[in-house]
């Protein structure tokens, strides 16, 4: 714990004027970013006795090492600064909003010549138009599949647009009226275009003259006794009015504001928001956080608006934002938000009518979020900090782990061997710090073994960048790590492999613990615990002992324990997998040296497959861009001693089936992944999990 007096800038030094400051540990770490009016005046307030400080603020400064600032012109500058700094460093002690779910978006794609309805989750693309956030995929659905009627806009992949229209036929969707059928030509791009922009239109809240103009052709219809044409316009204006049912008038006057709400209590904090758009509520998400500043709901409300305007422009920062209570002071904030929407923003607390009856709505559902988060386990952080402490008495550690760094090894009967380094800071995942490895020391299986090369590549790569050499030991590589001579040492990014653990543990029982005790004292490392739990009995087992540590079953440690364990696991498993996969889909390209994935899918493209590629001549692989000519000689090489691929065959035929002219033979292209539910990139092609089994 160091001694804030052993850092604290000496008296005149620090200047009277706006500006930001970041407290970095003794790795150089930024750990705290905050804003100030008057600099000076701030730092001097965490520079005081410790025994007045808040018990947050006081563990921020007593993990601290180092304070820095930068001077800037206004208050909204240094709001914008700090914004950016929080997103750059993702300092520990500051408000971190944690959504526990990726919300699902309305997008429509105008970016593209015929622009596509999806759902779209994750950060926002430029050229795409979005609605929502909605709680619900299905919901989306629901709506989309109602508006289809009246506006058919194109909803297919890519890969279904480009089949259809070499095929010459829709598909489903086209011949029941619910797309207009681009990809046969049905439509032009332009109408298309528009159709989709009265999409939108109607989306973004503009319903009422759409609606009229309707009404006002169905009654031309029947005048004109076109039955059929009016009976259709009615259908439409009955499919519209119950997409419009499902999101009720709340605000009058077609308002566009979004409404956020906080619950609190000591330890934490539950954020809800509700975009209303036309007077409908348009979309809700929500937030909960550790409070691991002393702030006041003022300063809550502050982050969120951060967190939720910090890169939007435009109609995405609506004209009135109501709040539960405002940050102090309040002008660079509205500023800010009238800056990043190029028009006047009104920030205010809502004091009566329909504004504060909805306000009250979504407060309750900030309370129940807060509510529900409580019983979750692993997020609590009285529970997280029992857990820390259950483990360093048990290990008789020193102190609390804060940084646990856990290892496994998965292999399938010794093929692919490959190992995870999974991290947990306070209890919590940080999955930026996740990390995977080849076992490329010697072939087949040998966990214990496996486990050495591991702990010794890491922490070979902890000591390079302590010592700053900006040179590897002994060459060796950790797949997708950087150099420690391409570390920045100053300037406080998260960096590989650059900052050590208190507690390391093992998936595994004694030979695992004692491989990896072993690699630390052979690097000279002997200020990090290390401890394994074995699966069969959750045994903790301890270097050096002949017997494990027995946790109770309903201890908080031992919980958090195997939590850390079965993500190092699931990581493992998901890599080795991975590597397995694209191992069996390995084509012919594969073998070529140095030829990479784009110049492999430039090469597929150009000539279709790699059964045309294979009879190109080396002029004509020449004309691809960015093959040279010794390289398409290596190719040409490679390619002729390779077996080609065996003609398909109609099973119920006994036919073999040719390709037409322009098809590509699907057995010969560069394989694409897609995403399985969990996440892991799978593959049509991959194996059986059941010929054998994985650990």
């Amino acid at each position: 714990m160091a001694d804030p007096s052993s850092y604290r800038p000496r008296p005149g030094q620090i200047p009277d004027t706006p500006g930001v400051y970041k407290f970095r540990d003794e790795h150089r770490r930024v750990i705290y970013v905050g804003k100030a009016k008057s600099l000076r005046q701030r730092l001097a307030n965490y520079f005081q006795d410790l025994a007045g400080l808040h018990p947050r603020t006081r563990t921020m400064v007593t993990t601290a090492a180092s304070v820095e600032w930068t001077v800037v012109s206004t208050e909204v500058e240094a709001l914008q600064l700090e914004y950016s700094w929080i997103k750059e460093f993702d300092p520990r002690f500051n408000v971190k909003y944690r959504d526990d779910k990726s919300y699902p978006y309305l997008a429509v794609t105008m970016s593209e010549q015929f622009p596509r309805v999806q759902v779209m989750r994750g950060h926002k693309k430029k050229g795409v138009r979005y609605f929502g956030p909605y709680a619900h995929a299905w919901a989306i659905r629901d709506t989309v599949d109602l508006l289809l009627r009246v506006f058919p806009v194109r909803t297919c992949s890519a890969g279904v647009f480009k089949n259809a229209a070499r095929t010459g036929r829709p598909c489903l969707l086209g011949y029941i009226g619910k797309c207009s059928a681009p990809c046969v030509e049905r439509i032009s791009p332009e109408d298309h275009r528009e159709l989709a922009d009265e999409f939108c239109d109607f989306m973004a809240g503009r319903t009422g003259t759409y609606l009229r103009r309707l009404e006002k052709q169905m009654m031309e219809a029947a005048g004109e006794m076109e039955y059929e044409r009016a009976a259709r316009l009615r259908d439409d204006i009955e499919a519209l009015k119950k997409a419009m049912e499902k999101n009720a008038v709340v605000l009058a006057d077609a308002t566009d504001a979004d409404l956020i709400a906080v619950a609190e209590d000591e330890l934490e904090a539950a954020v809800q928001i509700f975009h209303v758009r036309g007077g409908r509520v348009r979309g809700q998400r929500g937030w909960v956080t550790d409070k691991v500043e002393a702030v006041t709901t003022g300063d809550l409300v502050e982050h969120a608006l951060q967190q939720l305007y910090g890169e939007e422009t435009g109609d995405a920062v609506p004209k009135e934002v109501l709040v539960p209570a405002l940050p102090e002071p309040v002008e660079p904030v509205q500023e800010w938000l009238t800056d990043r929407r190029g028009s006047n923003v009104s920030l205010r607390i809502p004091q009566r009518g329909d504004k504060k009856a909805l306000m009250e709505t979504v407060e309750r559902n900030a309370q129940q979020a807060l509510a529900l988060h409580k019983t979750k386990r692993a997020s609590d952080l009285t529970t997280r900090s029992r857990a820390l402490e259950e483990i360093a008495e048990a290990l008789d550690l020193d102190s609390a782990p804060l940084r646990i760094e856990c290892y496994d090894i998965s292999h399938l009967q010794g093929d692919d061997v490959v190992a995870s380094m999974v991290v947990f800071e306070d209890g919590l995942q940080r999955k930026s710090e996740y990390r995977r490895f080849q076992i490329k020391g010697f072939e087949g299986q040998d966990d214990v073994r496996s486990m050495h090369e591991v702990i010794t590549r890491r922490f070979r790569r902890y000591l390079a960048e302590k010592e700053r050499t900006g040179e590897w030991a002994d060459g060796d590589e950790i797949d997708g790590a950087e150099r420690p001579g391409d570390l920045k040492d100053d300037d406080g990014r998260p960096k590989r492999f650059a900052y050590p653990p208190q507690l390391v543990v093992v998936d595994g029982g004694q030979p695992q613990v004692a491989a990896a005790r072993r690699a630390l004292d052979e690097l000279g490392i002997d200020d990090i615990a290390v401890c394994g739990l074995a699966k069969r009995l959750e045994e903790v087992w301890v270097p050096g002992e002949d017997d494990p540590v027995v946790l109770p079953r309903t201890s908080e440690g031992l919980y958090l324990l195997q939590r850390v364990r079965d993500e190092a696991h699931r990581f493992a498993i998901t890599y080795q997998r991975t590597k397995r996969a694209k191992r069996f889909r390995a084509g012919p390209l594969d073998e070529v040296p140095g030829l990479g994935d784009t110049r492999k899918q430039a090469l597929i493209k150009h000539f279709g497959s790699v059964k045309k590629l294979r009879s190109a001549t080396i002029d004509q692989i020449c004309e691809v861009p960015g093959i040279g000519r010794k390289t398409a000689e290596t190719i040409a090489v490679a390619l002729a001693g390779a077996a080609p691929a065996a003609p398909a065959v109609n099973t119920a035929t006994g036919e073999i089936m040719e390709y037409e002219e322009g098809e590509a033979d699907e057995r010969d292209e560069v394989p694409e992944t897609t995403e399985g539910p969990s996440g892991e990139p799978v593959s049509a092609g991959a194996p059986d999990e059941r010929r054998g089994q994985e650990t």
